[in-house]
């Protein structure tokens, strides 16, 4: 193999979670805690079909804390970060279709190279002609040193690898740079109840199983704005055990969410809220697309929406699946005066564990934590 020359190759972070995720784990029950657990929201049987369809060794070495697959994929150009073994690839692959690509990078060598010895199979699996998917070993805080252009993008995908980062900051403005105009990054990662000490940070093994360099969430809002993105749209999130009572003790009393965001490259400012209606049409959400825990849009249903989802909407590649007019209509309002401002993930978290598993993410009342 040749020499890692990128400008992050000497970082003893990604030294330490190379050789975590190359050498020490094999399979996912080599992992020392709980954080690596499955999304409590239903996953949709076209994504179960679809997951169906991957490798089984891929999907052993797969150590994702969620299911990261947004709406409207059909024929986009997308890059997974940190795509590990290629499972979130793979199932993308089938929902992006033969017209469609999706790149996946990851720092680990012995990862890309189980992701790529199967590019064949799979291909073959979903009647390509020709694949659609291609891995490369790089760091997300260096994009464009593998090649990867600007503005090339439409949809960017992370599967509990931000964390892992040890310059958040750049690792989401190099996703910025690399999202076209009205991209979406869309991704699930463990976040903290508070700004970790340094105790925590230097333990090579809390940082390699994701809790270590977890970010307090308030700094999620805090750096994806700073970078350029539109404040932070929390989908969905669920708590966090960690398992292991001596890796418990050093943590002490900080708490841990599984957490789903969508941060979107649109204009900011100026957006006034609106109305809209969702027309239908997105693959697997015909009837109702939840965009995240205070807006899920039925069909042909008006819905009053805050400037910052107006602009989204807008400017996305959802803009087609809506229509817009100003606010006061004949739709009724669902609390849209109290949707500004970002919702804790505990306290969604703790909200949806209470909540029928049936009726996930409906839209929220005025008792709801997310409305408050």
């Amino acid at each position: 193999m040749a020499e890692d020359k990128s400008r992050f190759a000497g970082s003893d972070i990604h030294r330490d979670v190379k050789d975590y995720y190359g050498n020490v784990l094999k399979t996912a029950s080599d992992l020392k805690t709980n954080v690596c657990v499955a999304p409590k929201r239903p996953t949709p049987a076209f994504v179960l079909q679809a997951l169906k369809k991957v490798h089984p060794e891929v999907t052993e070495r797969f150590y994702g804390c969620g299911m990261v697959v947004p709406e409207g994929l059909e024929g986009c150009r997308m890059l997974d970060l940190g795509s590990g073994s290629g499972r979130d690839c793979y199932i993308l692959s089938q929902l992006v279709g033969e017209q469609g690509h999706i790149t996946g990078i990851d720092m680990t060598a012995d990862q890309v190279e189980v992701a790529k010895k199967h590019v064949d199979y799979h291909m073959k699996e979903f009647g390509y002609k020709k694949p659609n998917v291609t891995f490369v070993q790089g760091f997300i805080e260096a994009l464009t040193d593998v090649g990867l252009e600007r503005n090339s993008f439409d949809i960017m995908v992370s599967n509990c690898v931000v964390n892992l980062s040890p310059d958040k900051k750049q690792a989401l403005a190099e996703a910025h740079s690399l999202l076209k105009d009205g991209g979406e990054i869309y991704f699930s990662d463990v976040y903290s109840s508070g700004r970790l000490p340094e105790e925590v940070k230097k333990n090579k093994i809390l940082w390699s199983e994701c809790l270590g360099g977890s970010l307090w969430w308030k700094d999620l809002v805090q750096l994806a704005e700073e970078v350029g993105f539109s404040p932070p749209r929390l989908v969905i999130a669920s708590t966090i055990t960690v398992g292991n009572k001596e890796l418990q003790n050093i943590l002490g009393d900080f708490k841990f969410v599984s957490a789903t965001y969508r941060l979107f490259k649109v204009p900011k400012g100026n957006t006034k809220p609106c109305q809209v209606m969702y027309k239908g049409g997105i693959s697997g959400a015909e009837d109702s697309f939840q965009f995240d825990c205070r807006y899920t849009f039925k069909a042909s249903e008006a819905v009053e929406v805050d400037g910052a989802v107006a602009s989204i909407l807008t400017h996305s590649r959802f803009a087609k699946f809506f229509t817009f007019q100003p606010p006061g209509g004949p739709g009724e309002p669902c609390c849209v005066q109290n949707k500004v401002g970002a919702v804790d993930p505990f306290e969604l978290a703790v909200q949806l564990e209470k909540q029928d598993s049936a009726t996930p993410g409906r839209c929220c009342t005025q008792s709801d934590a997310c409305c408050k």
